[in-house]
C-alpha cells in the first residue's frame, strides 16, 4: 500500500512539472521585448501620420546573424478602431509597414529599406537608432471611410520581427527559440484626431 501510494506521488510530481513547463515555456520564449513609446498621429495633407519610438536591443545571436548576411524584417503594424458597450470593437483601419536589416560585406555597410527607400550605415547602431524612430508614416488617409476629423479612437501599434520571412533553416531554428524571438504587444491609447489642413476636412 505504502509502495502504491509513492508511485502515485511520484506520477502525479512528474504530471505536475510537465504542466508547469507547458504553461511557464512558452510564456517565457514570447516575452515581449519591443516597448513602445510617444506615439502621436498629426495631421498632414494626405491625411493622419504616425510618429512613435521603439525601444529594443538585438541579441548576440540576431547580431551575428546580421553580420553574417541574414536578413531581419521588422514588421510595424498598427490598428485604429471605435470602442462599443455592446458588441466587440469596430476595427476601422488596419495598416503594416515592413523594415529590412541587412549588412552588405562587399561594401561593408548596414542597409534599412522599407518600400523602395534605403539608407546605408556605417555602423549597425546607426541603423538601429533609424529603425528605433517611426516618422511620418501615413496610416490614415484623408478620405478613410469611417473616420472624422475630431472623432476619439482607439489606436494601437506594435513593432516584430518577423520569423516567417527568415531563411528557411533559420525558421526552422526560430521555432520556440527566444534567441529569436524579439517582438512587443500592441501599445494602445485613445486617439483624438485633430482638424485636417485647411481645404482637405472631410
Amino acid at each position: 500500500m505504502a509502495f502504491s501510494t509513492a508511485c502515485s506521488k511520484s506520477v502525479l510530481e512528474r504530471l505536475r512539472r510537465w504542466l508547469l513547463l507547458l504553461v511557464f515555456v512558452p510564456a517565457l520564449a514570447w516575452t515581449a521585448e519591443i516597448e513602445v513609446a510617444n506615439p502621436q498621429l498629426t495631421a498632414s495633407d494626405d491625411g493622419y501620420v504616425l510618429a512613435a519610438d521603439f525601444r529594443f536591443e538585438l541579441n548576440s545571436r540576431l547580431e551575428e546573424a546580421v553580420n553574417r548576411g541574414v536578413v531581419l524584417y521588422f514588421v510595424a503594424d498598427f490598428e485604429l478602431g471605435r470602442e462599443r458597450w455592446y458588441w466587440f470593437d469596430e476595427k476601422l483601419v488596419t495598416r503594416s509597414q515592413t523594415y529590412r536589416l541587412s549588412y552588405h560585406a562587399l561594401t561593408r555597410q548596414y542597409r534599412l529599406s522599407t518600400g523602395g527607400l534605403h539608407q546605408s550605415f556605417e555602423t549597425l547602431g546607426e541603423a538601429l537608432g533609424v529603425l528605433r524612430r517611426l516618422r511620418h508614416w501615413l496610416v490614415i488617409d484623408k478620405d478613410e471611410r469611417g473616420v472624422v476629423a475630431g472623432g476619439s479612437y482607439l489606436a494601437a501599434l506594435r513593432l516584430r520581427l518577423d520569423v516567417a520571412q527568415l531563411p528557411r533553416p533559420f525558421q526552422i531554428s526560430a521555432l520556440g527559440n527566444k534567441e529569436w524571438t524579439l517582438a512587443g504587444d500592441f501599445k494602445t491609447w485613445q486617439a483624438t484626431l485633430p482638424p485636417l489642413p485647411a481645404g482637405e476636412d472631410k
